[in-house]
């Protein structure tokens, strides 16, 4: 089947305003996903999507829906919409926005956004006379419905992204309230980098009869993207960031924190040190979120450094090197991450900082991908204490790094919890000395 796949978009039976708004942008070849969708979308088929960010999902379910609201014609109500898009963020909702917007540049249609963290009157404003393509976070989106500022009887096609990024973030529950304000028939399509049983419940109880089409195994990384590993100590991980940041072909840099203070404090620590970077994460406003944003789109930030949440709406090419300041605890995050680089056939670097404990993520992680990654120990902070530390179960790391962030945001100034562990047993002035530094 997949050798009959269209290999260009002009093979494509999309309408001609959107064909020209493709040429227009340089798109020339469909990827994989969009190969397969966009056929089956035109059919009207229900999808089930397994694809992660970065393989062309947007443009995927966008060119088809677009299709087909010209060629049904039908006119959004006051109030309505006859396209709802679900993203779990606002910076993916925003992207999503600007991706219809920019297919469908040609076409006599009315786009819309909404998200929350802003002022809700613009977007009532921008809902009053009917849009045909709403993308919104459901937080929000749940607001205006519960005003009255939104129905939702009208639609024609409602669209579900990033599913399990929406159950990450406590999401589902507004998701099931939404889908009873939805009428029984419509065309829905679904979206999930991973499928885990309660992804594959909420699914069936969406789609009927859905294609499905699987992009790009969360196992599987991108081949073009090199990986690397360096064993630090925790308290030297920010002196080995600032070091290895003085390599100029480190263009553009997304640093991952596990968590949102942790994230200032690394983004405080560069600019001391003359490096130009930004911090984003839930906590910032939406106009800084934004801002953030764009400095680094447009080069006047060289690092970013994100939390998993924030970043997961991150779609910028030309990213050069991902690093992994903090490995993460849940493998199939890691591969999130390291895939915002090597985009659009573009090589990149992933780089992780790996202390003691996260040596067991490290495993995890190794498992997941199917091979090791290299180790960098051409490094000044290389630390074979780390190499020799004892493996401990992923959960209990977790749960030791859980609890010393949980008494960090409490009080900053607090020594770390594993370090008084350690002193209490090793009672001898030099072994406690020696853990000092850790704080």
């Amino acid at each position: 089947m997949k050798q009959d796949l269209p290999k260009t978009f002009s093979e494509l039976k999309l309408i001609e305003p959107l064909k020209q708004a493709l040429i227009e942008a340089g798109y020339t070849h469909p990827t994989p996903i969009q190969a397969e969708a966009i056929p089956s979308l035109l059919a009207g088929h229900d999808l089930l999507g397994c694809a992660q960010t970065g393989t062309g999902k947007t443009a995927a379910f966008a060119l088809p829906i677009l299709h087909r609201l010209v060629e049904t014609n039908n006119k959004a109500l006051p109030r309505h919409t006859r396209v709802l898009v679900l993203t779990p963020t606002r910076e993916l909702a925003i992207q999503v926005h600007e991706s219809f917007a920019t297919y469908g540049k040609n076409l006599k249609l009315k786009y819309a956004v909404v998200f929350g963290g802003v002022g809700q009157s613009p977007q009532v404003k921008a809902l009053s006379g009917g849009v045909d393509v709403l993308v919104a976070t459901p937080g929000r989106l749940m607001d205006l419905i519960d005003q009255g500022f939104i129905k939702l009887t009208g639609l024609e096609v409602f669209v579900l992204d990033e599913a399990d990024r929406m159950l990450d973030m406590g999401f589902i529950h507004d998701i099931k309230k939404i889908l009873k304000f939805l009428p029984a028939k419509r065309h829905n399509l679904f979206f999930s980098a991973t499928m885990p049983p309660v992804i594959e419940k909420l699914a069936q109880t969406i789609l009927v009869k859905p294609v499905r089409i699987e992009v790009t195994p969360v196992s599987s990384t991108a081949e073009l993207i090199t990986q690397y590993v360096m064993f630090v100590d925790r308290e030297n991980k920010r002196v080995l960031l600032n070091h290895i940041l003085t390599d100029q072909n480190m263009k553009r840099v997304i640093v991952f924190s596990r968590t949102k203070h942790g994230a200032n404090k690394i983004a405080d620590f560069l600019e001391k040190n003359g490096i130009i970077s930004e911090a984003i994460h839930g906590n910032k406003s939406q106009s800084a979120r934004q801002r953030a944003l764009e400095n680094f789109k447009s080069g006047k930030t060289r690092v970013l450094i994100a939390t998993d949440i924030a970043a997961r709406g991150i779609d910028v090419d030309e990213i050069t090197h991902v690093i992994n300041y903090d490995l993460p605890n849940e493998s199939e995050s890691y591969v999130h991450r390291i895939g915002r680089t090597a985009r659009a056939g573009a090589s990149g670097v992933a780089i992780s900082f790996c202390d003691s404990e996260e040596k067991a993520f490290l495993k995890e992680i190794e498992k997941l991908i199917g091979k090791s990654i290299q180790v960098v120990k051409d490094q000044p902070y290389h630390s074979e204490k780390v190499v020799e530390a004892r493996l401990m179960s992923a959960s209990k790391a977790k749960a030791l790094i859980d609890g010393e962030n949980t008494l960090k945001t409490r009080n900053p100034h607090r020594r770390n919890p594993r370090n008084n562990q350690r002193s209490v047993k090793n009672s001898s002035p030099k072994k406690q000395h020696a853990n000092k530094g850790n704080s």
